[in-house]
């Protein structure tokens, strides 16, 4: 009954992943779908809104996501490493652990939100899970193969052209119509939009299954070496965030510059975020990770990222409540810039349950449930009942 120990690092890290997916994830709760790449879709052309944009594009997007994607790896590594100490299969426990977020990320995405990541970590996790056994230098050369397959698929993207202006471009009135009224409208209009209009779990591991892998595979390396639980030396942390941020943000910042002046052109968007930066990002996530590292200590920001499942899909019910019509139907009424007027006081609401609410149960609820769910038995949630029974 006792806990395995924590590694504070990685529980830090996930937090401020969290933290910056909410971000990411803003103008995909509350703005059409096309959005979410281009100010010239919908959301205002304002300068604070094109602003915005432009700090997400160079700041966050892909960056928090991928740096989520690693810790869920090198998360992984560790469980099954831990499984398999104390004699149990490590991969039976791994492949049930991914077929109940895949039944959560199926029910997140068709019920509640078209943003779902779980699904898509479920079948990509299931994929890493032949490499838990390989050497960092073969996890590191997977890794790179599979950033090399994403650059394919950017480019094989960009040559589809009908399909880049209508996903990336300016819709037709008509399109954005059927979606906002959908969207606005009673949760079983939002359920059926999503059943109808979303690709599904398949088709986005096609799209997006390898970076997700590459990652995964990055953080399964990253845990090996020392390098995600913080046992470098400083200096060296130092150096690689200095490094790699100066390098590559100055990029990024010339990529949104660009695609601003363009007018925002459905083929630029996509070179900007698809072709040109995939081999990019990996360096920026790991200045990320090596400046967050040099900051980690147990805090709240720890303990938001042990309940890290828990803060990411109460910010989709708390969101769409707010966007969707069954709730506030604000969908689609707020200006791109407006938007991050919540940012505050949903990272306020991040922070402050989760030391709370650690103080007196194991695990989030919803780590709870899955990890209820993987073990098929219902396990003590309160501290009291889980230090008697240890007795």
């Amino acid at each position: 009954m006792t806990a395995a120990p924590r590694l504070v690092a990685l529980d830090f890290l996930r937090g401020a992943a969290v933290l910056g997916i909410l971000i990411a994830n803003l103008p995909g709760f509350a703005l059409p779908t096309e959005a979410y790449f281009s100010p010239a879709a919908w959301g205002g052309t304002a300068r604070a809104d094109v602003t915005a944009w432009a700090l997400t594009f160079i700041l966050v997007e892909g960056k928090m996501r991928g740096l989520f994607a690693a810790l869920f790896g090198a998360s992984m590594l560790l469980v099954i490493q831990r499984a398999d100490a104390r004699g149990d299969s490590g991969a039976a426990i791994h492949l049930r652990r991914m077929a109940t977020l895949f039944v959560l990320g199926c029910a997140h995405l068709y019920l509640l939100w078209s943003g779902d990541i779980l699904a898509l970590y479920a079948l990509t996790g299931c994929i890493a899970l032949l490499f838990t056994a390989a050497p960092t230098r073969l996890l590191l050369a997977a890794a790179g193969a599979a950033l090399l397959l994403t650059l394919f698929n950017g480019l094989a993207l960009l040559s589809l052209g009908p399909v880049v202006e209508q996903v990336f471009g300016r819709t037709t009135p008509a399109a954005l119509a059927r979606e906002i009224a959908a969207l606005r409208g009673p949760w079983p209009a939002n359920v059926a939009w999503r059943w109808h209009e979303e690709a599904g779990p398949v088709t986005a591991l096609l799209a997006n299954g390898p970076e997700t892998l590459a990652y995964m595979l990055f953080g399964m390396a990253g845990l090996r070496s020392g390098f995600l639980t913080g046992a470098w030396p400083r200096h060296r942390y130092r150096l690689i965030a200095g490094a790699t941020l100066v390098a590559t943000l100055p990029v990024y910042a010339l990529l949104a510059w660009r695609t601003a002046a363009g007018d925002f052109d459905a083929h630029a968007v996509v070179r900007a975020s698809f072709v040109l930066t995939p081999l990019l990002r990996p360096v920026t996530v790991t200045g990320y990770a090596a400046l967050l590292l040099l900051l980690a200590r147990e805090g709240r920001l720890a303990a938001t990222g042990r309940v890290a499942l828990s803060n990411y899909l109460a910010c989709s019910i708390a969101f769409t409540a707010l966007f969707y019509g069954w709730g506030a139907a604000q969908f689609a009424r707020w200006d791109r810039a407006a938007l991050y007027l919540l940012i505050p006081p949903a990272w306020g609401a991040m922070l402050l349950w989760p030391r709370w609410w650690l103080a007196r149960f194991t695990h989030g609820p919803v780590e709870w449930l899955w990890r209820c769910a993987t073990q098929r038995r219902w396990l003590a949630l309160r501290r009291k009942s889980c230090e008697r029974d240890a007795k």
